[in-house]
């Protein structure tokens, strides 16, 4: 289930960054290899009270004339009524109600999602009469935190999460499967989208975006229901000036975060991009199923080792996707096309797969039987025994004598063995280590 995403919305120098980092710099952890680890901080997980939420930070573009700051807070606000299950609305306690705020709040107003006002820069207990005059924009109780310092966090977090929905499941979308479509601008997201959609005629709705947007579109097959999500193409760094672009990222990463599986799409003829590597990299710290779609196939030159060569050198730069199934397609042609939805149900069967304990222990007691594991810092771990505790994507915990004591080739191992036995394929997998005095 797609965890709550909550959006800070709010003018230039409202502190939006610096409480989007208070709250995610705990939470942040940068492995230096990773790729997506680089990505702007538009996303951060958070987690309190048991809850875990994903923040995105609509802000960070500084407009250039101050004429521009109602119309990049109007982008802020929409994106937010988009894409968000709640909305943090931060003003600033020492510049007092601005022309801007108030417009805002009369989107938000007018959205009908659950709003959490929060008056930011308040310092000392002296500043807090100036939350008075925001009760002016009618959304109810501000809350007054001080970012910098640390204060009032808790009493806004204990506010964002009580707007959560208990039953947030999405019922009616739960037999559908999420699939993400990313890459890059133009290398065929859309023209698959309609193949597929236009083969099979049976779509059950359309929810139409802005060009820009993610557009969900609806579609039954023999292979299962399916909600296709066509995201903005992610262009290069160097490209991304316009405000707009900023918003097109936001909205790819949020379709990754509900989605269930991610399709890399790519240009046959352009190869993997760093921009390629960057998304679904994200995708992958998530544990989503993955699968790659190579498109425009037919353009391709081709003699009996060109698949295997082309396949190869893709798998060396996406290194860390070892797990994901390659498809070779020309969405323009209908070339295996066909294929695509099969392979997706195949990922998503496996994201879904449940592996009983007692089958589980016997793979891991033959696999530390055929390789023991390494002594590290005079301790050999000593695996109990291990548990399946969840499913989408799949999650094993592993007890074990020492957490300390691991080795990442032996776990890389492990994680092989799990996956050969049981096949895997096309799922990220998340596997912890946990102490256990026997």
């Amino acid at each position: 289930m797609a965890k709550p995403i909550v959006a800070m919305v709010g003018r230039p120098n409202v502190g939006k960054s610096t409480l989007f980092n208070r709250l995610a710099g705990k939470r942040i952890s940068i492995v230096e290899d990773t790729p997506g680890v680089t990505r702007d901080r538009v996303y951060a997980e958070a987690e309190w009270l048991n809850h875990n939420f994903t923040m995105i930070d609509t802000g960070g573009i500084e407009p250039e004339r101050g004429d521009i700051i109602l119309k990049q807070m109007r982008r802020q606000a929409n994106i937010a009524i988009e894409t968000a299950n709640v909305i943090v609305f931060i003003v600033d306690g020492k510049e007092g109600l601005t022309a801007a705020d108030n417009e805002v709040a009369t989107m938000l107003r007018k959205s009908k999602k659950p709003v959490v006002l929060v008056v930011n820069k308040v310092d000392s207990l002296k500043e807090e009469d100036n939350a008075w005059e925001f009760y002016n924009l009618g959304m109810g109780e501000p809350v007054t935190i001080s970012a910098s310092q640390g204060l009032g966090l808790g009493d806004m977090l204990d506010r964002i999460v009580e707007n959560f929905d208990p039953h947030a499941s999405d019922e009616e979308e739960d037999e559908y499967i999420r699939i993400a479509m990313i890459g890059k601008p133009n290398v065929g997201k859309s023209s698959l989208i309609n193949k597929l959609l236009g083969e099979d005629r049976v779509i059950v709705s359309n929810v139409p975006g802005t060009t820009r947007d993610a557009i969900d579109s609806y579609l039954e097959t023999d292979e299962g229901k399916f909600i296709l999500v066509d995201t903005a193409g992610i262009r290069r760094k160097s490209k991304v000036k316009e405000e707009i672009e900023r918003y097109s990222v936001i909205r790819t990463y949020t379709a990754v975060e509900r989605a269930d599986v991610c399709i890399l799409m790519v240009d046959a003829q352009e190869g993997i991009t760093e921009q390629d590597e960057k998304i679904i990299g994200y995708a992958h710290e998530l544990n989503k199923a993955i699968m790659v779609v190579v498109n425009k196939w037919d353009l391709i030159e081709k003699d009996d080792k060109t698949l295997d060569n082309y396949k190869k050198d893709m798998q060396s730069k996406l290194k860390f996707l070892k797990y994901a199934p390659y498809l070779f397609i020309s969405a323009l042609t209908g070339q295996r096309v066909h294929k695509v939805l099969q392979m997706a149900r195949m990922c998503y069967d496996n994201y879904s797969k449940r592996i009983s304990t007692g089958i589980l222990n016997d793979v891991i007691s033959r696999a530390v039987l055929m390789k023991e594991p390494p002594v590290v810092s005079l301790k050999r771990l000593k695996i109990y025994y291990a548990s399946q505790v969840a499913t989408k994507p799949p999650k094993f915990i592993f007890f074990v004598n020492d957490s300390n004591a691991r080795h990442f080739s032996y776990e890389r191992y492990l994680e092989n063995q799990i996956r050969e036995s049981f096949d895997f394929e096309g799922t990220g997998l998340q596997i912890e280590y946990r102490e256990r005095k026997m």
